[in-house]
């Protein structure tokens, strides 16, 4: 449907982003892209290679899992996106398996600001969540999952817009923000952030995180109410 063109554009060229930074090979990720007032969200098909992909071929989902438009079966992390969109009020969403993030997420550890280049784009470690329970797998593995990610953020009392990215334990790395270009950006900065520090505790097992007064000061002057990096 012409309606959805620009929202299938959107999450279209945010997948094309993804291969083109080398966040994911063959089929390994996905993007999409949500329009609030539509209530319905762009997705990646499903197995569908980058080399492949069209605008026309994106999925359009609502928040309840209907599909709505399209030829193809959509995503298998679907239900995820889902999810992230409905608790966390975001436009964009990102799934990869880049090495990096996905390394992290193998050993179920969160990542320390190891880091200013970590406190420029977080001012906290980057959080992992638990392995996901038997029970949620046998249940329905995708909706559980973004479950999960939604409950780790609530039991750590964290913020969704301070923290744009999350590592699912033995998975790999989801990021959001308020576009699908935004969230695939996000995926960009975990992986740099995940290869830095992985480099830290190769050379030191023992690296200590950046004193916070440190911390504070790179997130503030970037993002801060008297926030000065950039052009105004």
């Amino acid at each position: 449907m012409n309606i959805y063109k620009s929202l299938r554009e959107e999450a279209f060229e945010a997948n094309m982003e993804i291969k083109r930074r080398n966040l994911a090979i063959y089929t390994w990720g996905n993007a999409s892209a949500f329009d609030p007032d539509k209530g319905v969200f762009a997705i990646k098909p499903s197995g569908v290679s980058y080399d492949e992909l069209k605008p026309k071929l994106m999925v359009l989902v609502d928040l309840d899992g209907k599909i709505v438009d399209g030829k193809l079966k959509p995503s298998s992390d679907t239900k995820t996106h889902q999810v992230l969109y409905r608790e966390f009020g975001v436009r964009g969403v990102t799934h990869t398996h880049s090495p990096y993030a996905v390394a992290w997420a193998q050993t179920g550890k969160a990542v320390p600001v190891f880091g200013t280049t970590h406190a420029d784009h977080c001012a906290m470690e980057i959080p992992c969540t638990e392995f996901i329970s038997p029970s949620a797998v046998k249940n329905d593995y995708e909706l559980e999952t973004g479950n999960l990610i939604v409950e780790t953020f609530k039991k750590g009392d964290l913020d969704p817009a301070q923290i744009t990215m999350v590592l699912t334990a033995g998975h790999g790395p989801f990021t959001w923000g308020e576009s699908a270009d935004k969230s695939v950006y996000h995926g960009v900065i975990l992986e740099e952030i995940c290869k830095m520090a992985l480099f830290t505790v190769t050379l030191d097992s023992h690296a200590k995180p950046l004193p916070e007064h440190i911390i504070r000061k790179h997130w503030e002057r970037k993002h801060g109410k008297n926030a000065y990096y950039g052009q105004k």
